[in-house]
């Protein structure tokens, strides 16, 4: 609440200086808002020259499919990129892996400030419902990137720049529908520059959704506001956002290959059997969280060679997930058996709470100088999280000596991340660029209590990680440039590595990226070649804990090693083809794994959920400026979800079309003739076109048999599987004022 009231102060501060402004002072310049705008996220992103591997998305490439599906679905065609649902259909929980490396390796950042979860490191994407409704721009960079803040990108970093400053009021109203029951409806609004120096715009977005799969529902409600003061010299922006998300589990995915096949939309999660032996699902087998985030940011301009940013950040996050249990023991929960007409009664059903509450501060600073051919950036950032985890049984057949408002397992989590960093472009002359970074990054992470499994966790580790980069860009001509960049990063374990070994070692990367890109106004071909050396890498196993959460292990030494391709063709004045392409061997340089009792080591292996080849291309036709269609396609090649390149663990490949269609229907505005309504658009999209049965996720998992036919082990394999869905459509209408 004090959060709240400080962003409230701060608007009507803001108000009161706009209302002491002469009437008559002009109008900003446009391109300094820009410029100052983009401060906000310079300390994280690169330029189109940087020899730095990168992909930008504008507000516009967002806006052509945001119908309610979540941001990573939405970056579903850059290269290198696989996108997964739970849900089966783009909405609710969703990932991205980029370059085969999983999600919680991924670094993410809004307006700078670290989004992934201080502990598990993952990012949920589902507590920001509609938030692809809020983005001005993103930069995706593959590899190490350059030096970002928060927990470092060991393969990828996504950073988010929300809505600039309008200069001009507007409003806007979306709505969207489509199969499963899906809608969406969104309203949003700007003020544009009051007395040429303040703005307020916000957003308010609800989105629903039955999911592709049996009962994966998703109620997703969210808010954007800002209120901003610009003049020549500076931006100060007050910033609040939040999401509600509620959506039945769909985490089980599918072990069963004939429900697969005959029966993909089946949920295990909620499943139960009655007094009766009849199947049943429980209503309520939910995940509920609220995220609430605020954010303060102050750009300064001093003269043409200093500017500075100071950003705030105050971000609270609260829910659970409630799961129904069928015989539980009750010394699983710390409970005393139960006596009930002379027998003992040593189990129980119950409906249990699984609870996270935590809070996370960040201060950002960092002053930028350009003078001549050097644009040099340096700063720091300092985060502190504090999680409680906590688990409650709300209701059970026979209570023992539970109280309601019990706690059977209480833990606690801090995390202090402190980092200084210090990069540097520097134009040797017109054909060399130098680039220099150089980051100190030190963590402190403490555990207290227990696990949701009663186990003590304790933890109790500081890290020092020195993250060096350097490269060079090298012009040919006007149209041609070569880049090279060498990186390090190294990373800590999360919570659930520490759950699962603790005796888990960090992880570090060495990254060499060797690039060409090619310009000119009808055609673009970046080409770019890498070579990723990890030592200790976390590689995810295949296998789940009691969760849904992915097991990660270290993996000795392993490597990357890639060729992408993107290109831009312009086909005369309405046609464009946008394709790219993923080349890459992934490999552990040597697995160790238990089979039937025994110790066998085979040698070289594939990396887990690192398909050899992905491939995607946009087909785009616009014959009039106001119609564009598109015709965008995925391949994703086959891969393992183990390291042991088990035939039972491997994911097929898929082959994936979508059609895109935008039209906008303008209303004629001049001098004499000002409509109330300035434009409708029109935007349909038929996702997998042509009806494939794919899945592009899973899980792989093996145990001992040592009781069938004692002393032999003999080791079981078994595999689940997250159906995408079949065709489907969504339809949208953005009424723009």
């Amino acid at each position: 609440m004090k959060s709240l009231f400080t962003i409230l102060g701060f608007f009507g501060f803001a108000m009161s200086v706009c209302a002491q402004e002469k009437p008559n002072e002009q109008q900003n310049d446009s391109t300094k808002l820009e410029v100052l705008n983009e401060v906000m996220v310079s300390a994280v992103r690169v330029k189109a020259t940087s020899p730095i591997t990168h992909s930008n998305v504008s507000k516009e490439d967002i806006q052509e499919r945001n119908l309610g599906q979540d941001i990573p679905v939405l970056l579903n065609y850059l290269p290198s990129v696989v996108t997964t649902t739970d849900a089966g259909a783009g909405v609710g929980y969703t990932g991205i892996r980029v370059r085969g490396i999983n999600a919680q390796s991924t670094n993410i950042t809004i307006n700078g400030i670290p989004y992934n979860d201080a502990e598990s490191l993952g990012t949920f994407w589902v507590n920001l419902g509609d938030f692809a409704s809020s983005v001005e721009s993103l930069q995706l960079q593959r590899g190490v990137g350059t030096s970002t803040n928060g927990s470092g990108a060991f393969g990828a970093s996504i950073n988010v720049l929300t809505d600039a400053v309008s200069e001009n009021a507007y409003a806007e109203f979306a709505n969207s529908f489509g199969s499963f029951n899906t809608h969406k409806h969104t309203l949003k609004f700007s003020t544009g520059l009051l007395n040429n120096h303040f703005e307020v715009a916000g957003r308010l977005s609800t989105i629903q959704s039955d999911g592709y799969i049996d009962r994966a529902s998703s109620d997703l409600k969210s808010y954007f506001l800002q209120g901003s003061y610009v003049d020549d010299r500076r931006i100060i922006k007050a910033i609040t956002f939040a999401g509600k998300e509620i959506t039945y589990q769909s985490w089980n995915g599918l072990e069963d290959l004939d429900k697969l096949e005959n029966d993909r939309t089946y949920n295990t999660a909620g499943e139960y059997t009655d007094e009766n032996g009849n199947i049943q699902f429980y209503e309520n087998e939910v995940d509920n969280y609220q995220q609430d985030h605020y954010q303060l940011h102050w750009n300064e301009r001093y003269n043409n060679y200093w500017s500075t940013n100071l950003a705030l950040n105050y971000t609270y996050g609260r829910g659970y997930f409630e799961q129904y249990k069928e015989d539980e023991p009750f010394a699983d929960y710390g409970l005393n058996d139960v006596v009930i007409g002379g027998e003992t009664v040593t189990e129980t059903d119950l409906v249990r709470r699984r609870w996270l509450d935590n809070d996370f501060y960040v201060v950002n600073a960092n002053a930028n100088y350009k003078k001549d051919g050097l644009d040099a950036i340096f700063g720091g950032s300092y985060s502190y999280y504090d999680g409680d985890h906590f688990g409650e049984i709300i209701w059970a057949q026979f209570a023992s000596n539970s109280m309601n408002t019990d706690r059977y397992y209480e833990g606690n989590g801090t995390k202090t991340d402190l980092s200084f960093f210090g990069k540097a472009n520097y134009k040797l002359n017109d054909k060399i660029s130098l680039f220099a970074d150089l980051q100190l990054r030190l963590v402190d992470y403490k555990t207290t209590g227990l696990t949701s499994d009663r186990v003590p966790l304790l933890i109790d580790e500081n890290y020092s990680f020195f993250n060096p980069k350097a490269g060079i860009t090298y012009a040919l001509n006007a149209n041609n440039s070569l880049y090279f960049s060498y990186a390090r990063a190294n990373r800590e374990p999360n919570r659930d590595d520490f759950e699962n070994n603790p005796d888990v070692k960090p992880e570090q990367l060495n990254d060499f990226e060797l690039g060409w890109r090619y310009n000119t106004d009808v055609f673009r071909l970046y080409a770019n070649a890498y070579y990723m050396l990890y030592n200790e890498q976390l590689v995810l196993t295949g296998e789940l804990d009691n969760v849904g959460n992915p097991i990660r292990t270290n993996s000795g030494e392993s490597y990357r090693l890639g060729l992408e391709i993107e290109a831009a063709i312009q086909l005369g004045k309405k046609f464009a083809v946008q394709p790219n392409l993923t080349v890459s061997s992934n490999k552990n340089k040597e697995t160790i794994t238990a089979i039937d009792g025994e110790l066998v080591n085979l040698g070289k292996t594939d990396i887990s959920f690192a398909p050899n080849v992905i491939v995607g291309n946009a087909l785009v036709f616009q014959p009039i400026s106001s119609l564009q269609m598109s015709l965008l396609s995925k391949y994703v090649g086959e891969q393992y979800m183990s390291n042991t390149e088990a035939e039972a663990s491997k994911l097929d490949s898929y082959f994936i079309n979508d059609f895109n269609i935008n039209y906008e229907l303008s209303f004629k505005r001049d001098e004499e003739s000002q409509p109330f309504l300035k434009s409708i658009v029109f935007t349909g999209l038929v996702n997998n076109i042509f009806n494939v049965k794919y899945e592009s996720n899973g899980y792989y998992y093996t145990y001992d048999d040592t009781w069938s036919n004692p002393p032999q082990v003999t080791t079981i394999e078994g595999a689940g599987f997250y159906p995408q869905a079949t065709i489907n459509f969504l339809l949208g209408a953005t009424l723009k004022f």
